[in-house]
């Protein structure tokens, strides 16, 4: 009697072709996580001045970055139930229509301004894909079924970080800066008839209500707050009058966005979930490593081509040891989980990754290249073993059916901790670079001296203009910014020693035998 049950769930036609269904969800998934991993080993190329780049600041390619991460991860829970509202193919649809313009258009854009603009046009697409995937994946697979398909989708992303970057400098390497966005457009037209034909419509039945005030609040006090982080960097001066007000109103708004959401009925974040001291460690340590890692590859690209004089092709394949070592551990994690506990084995990986990290605080423009993919592969080493323990941890944190709440607010912390990483750790390489490389301009004309000490990039820019009589800034250049990402990697290393600690304080030790059952019993019946 209780097989046929999930048998009337779902339809036959919908159920023989669920393999399809899933690679097409796979390829949507796909596009909107490679564009941010493409987009990493374009940031020297778009920092180049025209015609070869857009010649864009450091704050405004963080801007470039930023504005992606933050649309979408404001409106990953209303797009969620905007799609459990008005059906999910629907919205699948319409997210990919909107992120494949928004990709043609930021090919084309004329000036940082226009680009910055048309990546936020891309995460409004992005925002409704990636929920709709998931909940479109449950209703086409039987229960048994689901824990293999949602491995399969999640592995879509290890793919996209390890390909990404690959593919970003091929194109690069052969056509212009704006392939790597023009590139998602065939991709969306081949998903979107494949939608169109495969995918199957749903809806909940008892949808539940949008929250339009609270996503107001927090997109823009998150806003504020990283405008002000990147223009304090700017200035390399914090306590200018326009970055403290648009920071403390920044922090003001989110105030404000807390106190709202914990008196709604139908909060978009629920603010109880968080006096669990567990819930709220496991949340903080997803936070900060992306906090750490971002920054790290924000600098790091600058670090293998600037002063290494590696094209995008090779900087990208140098950061394969990263991926790699997440689809090699990630999977395995579990393991090493049973055996020492949660808290051991994040606690570990955050010290993995803070000493990765300081290894960065001693690279030079002559350090063997080998030392550095070996670096890589620890952080990709440490980080899988962070995100699998925490996703166990917010999983059991919770009662069962608040699972897809806790699983887009590990995301939605996700890629705020990565979006404040590139704010605040490119404000401090921004300030120190600016420190460092002032007193060396006097070789330019004044007119060009406040532009040469925005980044490496800018000051390389305008010495290639002058020629011969520029050559002399180029070892000073090099030597600034070696400097100031030796201080941004010890700011990291202090980030994740600080998650290290909340999580060796708050995170649950090594269940007993009883309570390990009792968990996995929680998980199965989570995932179903």
């Amino acid at each position: 009697m209780t097989s046929s049950v999930p048998a009337s769930r779902i339809p036959e036609a919908v159920h023989r072709r669920r393999w399809a269904i899933l690679g097409v969800l796979m390829l949507s998934l796909l596009i909107v996580v490679l564009d941010n991993s493409i987009l990493n080993v374009a940031i020297k190329t778009i920092s180049t001045p025209a015609p070869t780049g857009l010649g864009a600041s450091q704050g405004q390619i963080e801007w470039a970055i930023n504005a992606y991460t933050l649309v979408f991860a404001g409106l990953l829970f209303t797009a969620g139930l905007v799609g459990d509202r008005l059906g999910r193919k629907k919205v699948l649809i319409g997210g990919i229509a909107v992120f494949g313009i928004g990709s043609a258009l930021a090919a084309e854009s004329g000036s940082p301004s226009q680009l910055i603009a048309y990546r936020a046009l891309m995460a409004l697409g992005a925002a409704f894909v990636m929920p709709a995937t998931l909940a479109v994946l449950m209703n086409v697979f039987e229960r048994e079924e689901q824990p293999k398909a949602i491995g399969i989708w999640a592995g879509g992303v290890g793919l996209a970080i390890a390909i990404g970057p690959i593919t970003g400098g091929a194109l690069l390497d052969h056509f212009w800066w704006g392939s790597v966005f023009f590139v998602n457009v065939p991709i969306v037209i081949v998903a979107l008839i494949l939608m169109t034909w495969l995918v199957p419509d749903s809806r909940d039945p008892r949808p539940g209500r949008l929250d339009p005030i609270g996503v107001v609040l927090s997109v823009v006090g998150l806003v504020l707050l990283v405008y002000g982080i990147i223009k304090g960097g700017e200035l390399a001066d914090f306590t200018d009058p326009k970055v403290l007000a648009t920071s403390i109103g920044g922090l003001v708004v989110l105030a404000a966005f807390v106190v709202f959401e914990k008196r709604s009925d139908h909060p978009s974040l629920d603010v109880t979930y968080f006096k669990s001291k567990v819930f709220s460690a496991a949340m903080s340590a997803i936070a900060l490593v992306f906090f750490a890692l971002m920054g790290v590859t924000f600098f790091g690209v600058f670090y293998t081509q600037s002063v290494r004089g590696y094209s995008p092709l090779e900087s990208g394949a140098l950061m394969l040891p990263l991926a790699a070592a997440q689809m090699i551990f990630a999977p395995r994690a579990r393991l090493l989980v049973d055996r020492f506990g949660n808290r051991a084995t994040t606690t570990a990986g955050l010290v993995l990754i803070a000493a990765t990290l300081a290894a960065f605080a001693t690279f030079e423009a002559d350090t063997p290249i080998w030392l550095l993919e070996v670096v890589f592969f620890l952080m990709g080493t440490g980080m899988a073993h962070i995100m699998t323990p925490t996703s166990v941890v917010i999983m059991q944190a919770l009662p069962r059916e608040k699972a897809g709440s806790a699983s887009a607010l590990s995301n939605t912390f996700r890629q705020v901790g990565g979006a404040l990483g590139i704010a605040v750790l490119g404000s401090v390489l921004a300030t120190s670079y600016r420190n460092g490389i002032e007193g060396k301009l006097g070789l330019l004309p004044p007119a060009l001296r406040d532009k040469a000490g925005e980044s490496i990039e800018a000051t390389l820019g305008i010495v290639g203009k002058l020629g011969p009589q520029g050559k002399a800034l180029i070892t000073p250049a090099d030597d600034a910014f070696l400097h100031a990402m030796h201080v941004t990697a010890l700011c990291g290393t202090g980030v994740a020693l600080l998650g290290a600690v909340v999580t060796a304080l708050f995170l649950p030790g090594r269940p007993t035998a009883g309570q390990k059952g009792e968990k996995e019993t929680e998980l199965v019946a989570a995932a179903d």
